[in-house]
């Protein structure tokens, strides 16, 4: 899930709440959005290697 921040930079962040803390996890901040959306198509397909 990609946010855009108040300063310009977009932040990718889990598509689940924590449990711990209630809150997303932030999966890093990119200048641009075409990068935090090739990081998480990265995220994902990562995330279903088992």
């Amino acid at each position: 899930m990609i946010r855009k921040l108040k300063s310009g930079e977009y932040r990718l962040y889990a598509r689940k709440p924590d449990p711990k803390t209630g809150k997303r996890r932030n999966l890093g901040t990119f200048p641009t959005r075409e990068a935090a959306e090739h990081h998480e198509r990265a995220v994902q397909f990562f995330k279903h290697q088992h």
